[in-house]
Formats: C-alpha cells, structure tokens, sequence
C-alpha cells in the first residue's frame, strides 16, 4: 500500500490517540496469569498486540475482545497456562517474543517463538543468556541469538544480574521469570526504562520492590486481576506533537495521553528545541500518570542529545530527525546504536529517506547529525516495512512541497491503526 501525502498549513483541533502499545502487551500476558478477572480498557487493537493476544490464547489464557477495545480475561492464575498446540507466532514483535521467553521458562511446558523475517534477523542472546543463567532450557539460532526460540519450561533460580544494555523488554522478561523463581530476582538497570511492567505487577499485588535503577521480585506470589485503563500511547501522540509544533498557525489539544516519566523524553527534548507544550488534567489511573497535552507552533532550535537521554526517547529518535530538519543550528544524537536493530536499521532508514527530501543529515555510527532549518521537497519514500519511519515520514511530508508517496505503509498498522484518519481530523479542522 501507498500513502501520498501533500503539503498543508497548519494543524487545528483535538484528537486522541490509541492506546499504549507497551501497555497494552503487557496487560495481556499479566491478565493471564493472574487470578479472578482482569478487564482492559482503550486496548490497542494493533497488528503487535493482537500477536500477544493470540499467542496467550494459544496458551490457554480466556481473552475476549469487545467493543471500544474492551478486553476482558479470565486469568489462569501462575501456573494455569498449556502448553500449545503449534508454535507461537510473534509477526514482528520484538516486545511479545522476548517477554513470552521470560514468561515461557517458567512453565512445566515445551514451546517454540517464531517470528517474522524482521524478528529472525534481531538480536535474542541478550534475554535468552541471563535466561539460561536463571537456569531456563532455551534453544535458538546460533546458540539462542536469532529466534525461533525453543524453550523447555523448568524450575528457575533466582538471579542478580545488572543489564548490560538498557532494556524495557529484557528487564520485563526477567521479572516474568521471576515470578517463578524460588526466591529473590534483582535486576538492575544502568541507565532508567520505561517501567511499565513494574508499574502494573505492583498494580496486581505482587511481591516486588522498586527502588532507583534496582528492581526485587520474589517468586511464588500469586497476581490479582484488576481493571486497567489504558492511557493513550505517547509514542502515537509524538507525530502530532512535532507536527504541530512546525506547521505554523497550529494548535492542537490530544486528549488524555499517558505521561509516564520514563516515556516523556520526547516532550522534555522538543521543549528544550524550544517547543511549547503544555500538560493539563493530569492524573493518576490504574497506576499509571495520564493528562491532555496542549501543542502549538513555535521556533525551534538544534540541540545536543546525549547518550544517557536516548532511553527515554528511543522509538521517538527518526521523529526527532526530522524535527532537527526545521530547528535552526545543529542537531547532535549520540548513543543511539539500539536504533540499528529494530524493525529495521532505523538510523540508516531515516538519513537515507530525508536526504531524500533535501535535508541536511549525516549519518553516524551511534546517532545522526542534522544542520538546519532545510526546505523539505516530496519524494518517493521507502517505509523499509517499519511503523516508526513510515510516520515519521508522513509528518514530513506536510511540511514538503509537493507531492510525497510512501511505499509499503500498510505497516502503519502495527503500532497506530487509524493513524492516517487521525491525521485527516486536524487537516480538515
């Protein structure tokens, strides 16, 4: 599929965004394996989380889904799960294999994770190795670095290990593992993740304590099924956020947007770009901070994104690219290797596409370097099957002259369903 986008004004009006993909993963696995009823609300009903849902229903875990993204599910407790039928089938998340490893060691069952093509080339060692040093059996290419993982379900040990990498997703698997360890699971994190999963077991009464950077879980407590009200996810919310902060004349409310600390790196860098973004209503719901954020046109300038901020702003980084192409001066990322192993090598994705679009940008081996502000002209861009450069690019293209097609967008879907009629209501506002 192609989407072709022209160059427009101004953005006006309020909109919301889905729900929180990171969220919305895990409320799946935890629902299932606690005990009693969980019901989600605002569940993104997107390619990635309908893979979860999919692979827990495989697993024996009772999921309906309703109306208005309404999940309900009846859990089975910790060790209420089967063992399936055929392998599990993750598509292309990276969040659903490595936490079902976490999850899978623990069970008194045999299970395979597959993925796609994009899955089959990302790196496994990093969560299958403290894994194996729980005691779990998990096999994989190349001695468990590429998937399909096989895993023999065992009794784990418990396990102090210190994150080589930060990682919200091995750090989640680990605490999943846990769970089923006999005694006390430290992680420690050297640089702070998005700490949705320690949010929502606290949530559901497990026995966990979080401390800066240290997190202790020990195994055996049983989870409470609980209500989840799910904040609309702020990495959707980032491309109107930028957009409106470059399109001159814009203004735009969105609407009840999670505002966890360890997500809002975006905001905290557009507004030292010199953005204006303000945060209303905030609240507290289902343990995790919510509020309505307030956008509009400003001049932005270059800044310096150090190593330790890119954690925070991770899946934001090609939006960042292209926001750094309108800001005047120079625009320095550094520490930001991670982005060559996601859907796809996302730092040569992006430089590669906006200098397509006559931007200014060099690519580095950690990051990327940006002069501006630079005239965007449309052009024919390449999605390179990857959600996050896709939108990225379509927000560029607003500010394009002329016509801009991006190839392959049917990808769009795996993180934002609905994202090209969400645009479509500020457009014509």
């Amino acid at each position: 599929m192609e989407l072709v986008i022209e160059k427009i004004n101004q953005l006006k009006g309020n909109i919301s965004v889905p729900g929180d993909k990171s969220i919305s993963h895990r409320s799946l696995i935890l629902g299932s394996i606690a005990q009693g009823e969980t019901r989600i609300y605002n569940f993104l009903n997107s390619l990635d989380c309908l893979q979860t849902l999919e692979c827990m229903q495989s697993l024996g875990a009772e999921i309906e889904l309703g109306e208005d993204n309404f999940i309900k599910i009846k859990g089975k407790g910790l060790y209420g799960l089967q063992e399936p039928k055929d392998m599990l089938e993750v598509g292309n998340s990276g969040t659903t294999i490595r936490l079902l490893a976490g999850l899978l060691s623990g069970q008194n069952f045999y299970s395979v994770l597959n993925g796609d093509h994009s899955i089959r080339k990302r790196p496994m060692k990093r969560v299958v190795q403290p894994l194996r040093l729980m005691g779990a059996d998990i096999w994989g290419r190349e001695d468990g670095q590429l998937a399909p993982l096989s895993i023999k379900g065992s009794l784990l040990n418990p396990l102090q290990y210190t994150l080589p990498v930060a990682s919200a997703q091995v750090k989640s698997a680990l605490l999943l593992a846990g769970l089923y360890a006999a005694g006390e699971t430290i992680i420690k994190e050297p640089l702070l993740t998005r700490d949705h999963t320690e949010r929502m077991l606290s949530l559901m009464e497990a026995d966990i304590m979080i401390s800066h950077q240290e997190i202790i879980i020990i195994g055996g407590k049983y989870l409470k099924g609980t209500d989840l009200f799910i904040p609309g996810d702020i990495s959707s919310a980032a491309y109107f956020i930028a957009a409106a902060s470059m399109l001159k004349s814009s203004q735009i409310v969105i609407s009840q947007v999670g505002v966890n600390p360890t997500r809002t790196g975006i905001i905290k860098i557009l507004k030292r770009m010199g953005a204006k973004i303000n945060i209303l209503n905030y609240q507290l719901k289902s343990n995790e901070p919510r509020a309505d954020l307030e956008i509009e046109y400003s001049e932005l300038k270059g800044i310096e994104i150090m190593p330790e901020e890119v954690p925070f702003l991770i899946d934001e980084l090609p939006l960042i690219a292209l926001v750094a192409t309108q800001a005047e001066g120079k625009t320095i990322v550094s520490g930001a290797k991670e982005l060559r192993v996601k859907e796809t090598d996302r730092l040569k994705a992006i430089v590669s596409e906006l200098k397509k679009m006559g931007a200014n940008i060099k690519e580095k081996e950690d990051g990327f370097i940006v002069v501006g502000p630079s005239k965007l002209q449309g052009a024919a861009c390449e999605s390179y099957h990857d959600h996050r450069i896709a939108m990225s690019l379509a927000i560029a293209a607003l500010l394009a002259e002329g016509k801009t097609v991006i190839k392959n967008s049917e990808c769009i879907d795996i993180s934002f369903p609905g994202f090209e009629n969400t645009l479509q209501k500020l457009i014509s506002f």
